[in-house]
């Protein structure tokens, strides 16, 4: 440890001040109250809980998380999407596209990106099974349908789906209602924002049934030039519960149309002008620079969930779901001077001229299914507080791209299809976590997963010429241990290893990165809670072996390239806490400190492997800070002054001088008041935000082509609503 501060000291003395001021706030964050935060137990639960408990982390278990509930995401949720409104929680880093959190967004913690973050829905795998990713922008306003969310940094306990390699999201959607209940919703705000979302409860009709669903829709022009979003969702969600039995059918999705905005901008260009892009621009016949108008991102995904939970007794609980998932969609591409032989076209004369290439305008689809089934049961007794757990999942997925035009080939039709290649995923997992209460001090647990992965390809590239087929089978075995000593009613001491694996991704496959990745993640933490104050310091090593880490370019479709690193590792400390300074103030902050290191880093140079040593993982700042000062005057009035400090970061792995994305602080201000009233309206709530209040330039993402490319965020902007609830 001595180490990493040395090291962050030498290299970034510029921001130590800012680190500083964070931590004299207090040390930890965005986790609730005491109340809140021990709600989700084993021993006294509620029923919609079961959904989330076999992937759930509680504060008697040895693993490193935040809660964060609807009523903490209500005053900011105006459009923005989820990885957004988790931005000031520890280790955890933003990015947006479009420049203004609607549309495509990221989130990466501890380093890790968003294809190593494990995401479920009610335990339910939301990860693509290909790629890793989860993709926000398919579900728009899913903030509005959820009840809670819990990040678990590091290895976490076990889950269902992609293996968790630097963190693991769990969603919990919206509970039953007692009362019959509605909502309107409507914001409004900077570059054409607007978000319109209707929501509705019948209550328990009976004491047995409840109906329930929300409509959104969400538009946005982008700070990015054309990068707008149009997007459309849905929620419907039907209960019946009575007495120790719950059923859940759910149903949900969305309809997303964004323009491109994936292609970042050179450093020349972010100095003249911070809101170009690239994309679609092309050189007519006469030479003009013009841009495609449908250079757009088109995908439609329903989402079918089945949940049955069943409290047997005092001592055992179950739950089985059923799971279905489809989706379909394109990306539409101009092609500049596209040669016929890169799309298996035949070449044409045109007034005596032979021509080998010409502009096209391509779509490439996914059309793809995901069904399963996961299943747990629990049981409670004499200090043991046992799960047992499982998921069988199969995606099936067709990949295949269409020629629309061309502007002299008359051979070509709406339905050509220059590639088409075919996909299929099955994962396999059980386990079983036992946490046992050796006495009023200790707490001992373990946890054990095994992981069966198969996957299929016909051809991972676009292209029938050289084909890369996979078939490909993995066997995992993930073992995790700790103890939680409880030193009084306020202080707990948790230690804990846990060990994850991680199969290659489709593009992984298509760059020759074909190895399994390996994670030993070691957790040290102390927790204290003292009424309504929470605090939580914690340190990790987490040890990998063939890492795949970001090189910082990006494929033709913009996503990410990664490489196998060997053997690295990420070093770092967080804190975070919530302080009730008086009744009317709270302070949120956090810090997070760390070293990332690839170890012996080799290059492949054109005179064979280089060396390099060690050097900095891509896109590992070593410093990440936040904090939420708010102030609540009087009854149902609120304002927040939320700030946010990432340090420098390389966009590649070499630690070149140019690949260097500076550090950022960012303040945003945000106000809520909810109006009683006597009217047919229960209350009306007004929630105002502005974001980036000091007018900050910066980009919170990049990539290196050559040259480093960067993706600038919006300056000074705003969104303002109303709430209409009865």
């Amino acid at each position: 440890m001595k180490t990493l501060f040395a090291s962050i000291y030498r290299k970034k003395k510029n921001i130590l001040p800012v680190a500083v001021g964070l931590i004299s706030l207090g040390t930890a964050a965005q986790n609730t109250p005491e109340t809140e935060q021990d709600s989700i137990t084993m021993n006294d639960y509620k029923l919609e809980e079961v959904l989330v408990q076999a992937v759930r982390a509680t504060a008697d278990l040895p693993v490193t998380f935040s809660n964060v509930t609807k009523e903490e995401l209500a005053p900011r949720n105006l459009g923005q999407d989820i990885p957004v409104l988790l931005n000031y929680l520890p280790s955890v880093v933003t990015t947006t596209d479009a420049g203004n959190g609607i549309g495509y967004t990221g989130i990466r913690v501890r380093g890790a990106d968003a294809s190593r973050v494990n995401v479920t829905v009610n335990g339910i795998p939301y990860n693509d099974a290909e790629s890793h990713g989860s993709f926000w922008v398919n579900m728009p306003d899913f903030a509005s349908s959820t009840e809670n969310i819990q990040l678990q940094r590091g290895v976490g306990t076990s889950t269902n789906g992609a293996g968790a390699f630097g963190a693991s999201l769990n969603l919990l959607t919206d509970s039953y209602s007692q009362e019959a209940s509605g909502e309107i919703s409507n914001s409004f705000g900077s570059f054409n924002s607007r978000k319109h979302t209707v929501k509705f409860s019948t209550g328990l009709m009976n004491d047995r049934f409840e109906i329930a669903g929300r409509v959104s829709n969400i538009a946005s022009d982008g700070y990015i030039d054309r990068a707008e979003s149009d997007l459309k969702s849905y929620f419907l969600q039907g209960t019946y519960v009575h007495g120790s039995t719950l059923i859940k059918a759910l149903v949900f999705g969305g309809k997303e149309r964004t323009y491109q905005a994936w292609n970042g901008i050179d450093a020349e260009t972010m100095e003249s002008d911070r809101q170009f892009n690239y994309s679609g621009m092309y050189t007519d016949a006469e030479g003009n620079i013009r841009f495609y108008d449908n250079e757009t991102d088109n995908y439609k995904q329903d989402h079918y969930q089945l949940h049955w939970n069943e409290k047997i007794n005092n001592n055992w609980n179950t739950n089985i779901a059923l799971h279905y998932t489809i989706g379909e969609g394109y990306y539409e591409n101009y092609r500049d001077n596209s040669a016929y032989a890169d799309y298996d076209l035949e070449e044409v004369t045109v007034n005596g001229t032979l021509i080998t290439e010409e502009d096209l305008i391509t779509q490439k689809w996914l059309d793809n299914d995901f069904y399963g089934t996961t299943f747990s049961a629990n049981y409670n007794n004499d200090g043991w507080d046992v799960v047992f757990g499982g998921a069988w999942n199969k995606y099936e997925g067709d990949h295949f791209g269409n020629i629309i035009w061309a502007r002299y080939s008359a051979n070509v039709s709406p339905d050509d299809r220059y590639y088409d290649n075919d996909a299929t995923k099955t994962d396999f997992n059980v386990f079983a976590k036992a946490n046992y209460k050796l006495n009023s001090k200790f707490n001992v647990f373990a946890d054990m997963q095994y992981r069966n992965v198969s996957y299929e390809a016909s051809n991972v590239l676009e292209s029938a010429a050289t084909p890369i087929p996979v078939d490909d089978t993995f066997n995992f075995f993930n073992p995790k241990a700790g103890i939680t000593y409880s030193v009084n009613n306020n202080n707990n001491i948790y230690l804990s290893y846990a060990r994850a694996n991680k199969e290659p991704r489709r593009t992984d496959y298509e760059s020759g990165s074909t190895k399994a990745e390996t994670l030993n993640d070691f957790e040290l933490g102390w927790r204290y809670k003292s009424g309504k104050n929470y605090l939580n310091v914690n340190g990790y090593y987490m040890q990998y072996k063939d890492q795949l880490v970001l090189t910082g370019a990006l494929n033709d479709v913009g996503s990410p390239v990664y490489t196998n690193s060997g053997d690295s590792y990420r070093l770092g400390l967080e804190a975070d806490a919530t302080v009730f300074i008086t009744d009317k103030w709270i302070v949120r902050p956090n810090i997070a400190l760390s070293q990332n290191q690839n170890v012996d880093f080799y290059n492949e140079g054109d005179n064979g492997p280089e060396n390099l040593g060690d050097t900095e993982i891509a896109f590992s700042p070593s410093i990440i800070g936040g904090n939420q000062l708010i102030y609540m005057p009087f009854k149902n009035f609120q304002v927040a002054l939320l700030s946010k400090f990432v340090g420098e970061q390389y966009m590649d792995n070499y630690e070149s001088d140019n690949a260097i994305l500076d550090s950022y602080f960012v303040n945003d201000f945000n106000v809520t008041y909810e109006l009683k009233t006597k009217t047919i309206f229960k209350s009306i709530v007004f929630n105002g935000l502005v974001n980036n209040m000091f007018d900050v330039e910066y980009a919170s993402n990049g990539y290196m082509w050559g040259d480093p490319y960067y993706y600038p965020q919006a300056g000074i902007n705003f969104l303002v609503g109303a709430t209409l609830k009865f």
